[in-house]
């Protein structure tokens, strides 16, 4: 024989009623109470038909007696409002004391605004203070300063030929695309230069140079270096927002007619490639053979790495192929003199 489980008999009353408009929350709740009764009377214990709801038991008797004592409207989710709200009895002075001050500095904060208000003969905390703060705040009163002073704002340069690279931008061709980036070398105490790599994203293709200083004029020097000493045309190159690929830099590439992309803030892996050749160049050339050598013996013995690099070393991205040889089997046309070149 099974016992019966049953809800209070006003349960089955209210339902019975004509319905009231409840949220969907309320809905929600009185449709798992009916599911819930259910589940009791095909014989299933509270625990185990509170599991099955995916709904603690504890919560089903709290719903259950909310709904004996305030009908369906006990199912609504009650007010979180405080039943009693904080009353302030500050004085109107010291209230206008915080608001000048505050005006007056308005990036102090409320202990240094309750030691001034100490030096006018207030006696206040300076959590009361902060009181007050938020009391006009809320009010509409004070508004907080923005983060950036407007005399501290740094106006954004104008790229007047700089461009982001567009997304259906095609890389098929050796110097389609070449990216550039600075590094900084130190070799020693004291010893501090800046290190120039150009690479090709097709065939690897490096450029190397040292200068003393990355400058948007370093950097122009550079380009026409890269322009003379790639095999094939130079179409497009890729930079971050350094200021040594603006001005001077940027000017070049429009005299020249080279497409010049620039990458969005904070994102070097998008240079990935070149940032690889950085590393490979600190820890098979600078690790290795570099010495404290000026600037212009370092770019002597950077170019001999150079040429070694494109034209001697294997590149495992290449199948082992240098990029010289890489360029020969699979795009004869764009360097016809790298034939003669060793």
């Amino acid at each position: 024989m099974h016992i019966r489980y049953h809800l209070p008999k006003e349960f089955y009353q209210l339902v019975k009623r004509k319905p009231i408009a409840l949220s969907e929350k309320a809905k929600h709740r009185l449709q798992m109470l009916r599911a819930w009764q259910a589940l009791r009377e095909m014989g299933l214990s509270a625990e185990r038909a509170s599991q099955k709801l995916g709904i603690g038991r504890a919560t089903i008797y709290r719903w259950q007696k909310r709904l004996r004592e305030r009908k369906l409207r006990g199912l609504e989710e009650d007010s979180r409002r405080p039943k009693r709200l904080r009353t302030f009895s500050w004085d109107v002075e010291l209230i206008e004391a915080v608001r000048e001050l505050r005006e007056q500095y308005p990036r102090w904060g409320k202990e240094k605004l309750c030691v001034l208000l100490g030096r006018e003969g207030w006696q206040v905390s300076a959590s009361t203070v902060g009181r007050i703060l938020s009391y006009l705040k809320t009010r509409g009163v004070l508004h907080d300063p923005p983060r950036e002073a407007k005399w501290g704002k740094k106006r954004a340069n104008r790229r007047v030929y700089a461009l982001r690279k567009p997304k259906n931008y095609s890389v098929e061709q050796p110097g389609d695309l070449v990216q550039i980036d600075t590094l900084d070398v130190n070799l020693m105490p004291g010893v501090h230069f800046k290190h120039f790599t150009a690479r090709d994203m097709v065939s690897r293709w490096d450029v190397l140079q040292a200068c003393q200083k990355a400058t948007a004029n370093s950097a122009k020097g550079f380009l026409e270096a890269v322009q003379q000493r790639l095999p094939f045309p130079l179409k497009a190159v890729q930079v971050d927002g350094g200021s040594e690929f603006m001005a001077e830099f940027e000017q070049a590439c429009q005299d020249k007619g080279i497409r010049l992309f620039v990458l969005p803030p904070r994102s070097p892996k998008l240079n990935g490639c070149v940032e690889r050749a950085h590393r490979t160049h600190v820890e098979e050339f600078y690790q290795v053979y570099a010495d404290n050598w000026d600037i212009s013996v370092m770019n002597k013995v950077l170019q001999e790495w150079e040429r070694i690099y494109n034209q001697v070393r294997p590149h495992h991205s290449l199948d082992n192929l240098t990029p010289r040889e890489y360029i020969l089997s699979h795009y004869p046309k764009s360097a016809p003199q790298l034939s003669h070149m060793y």
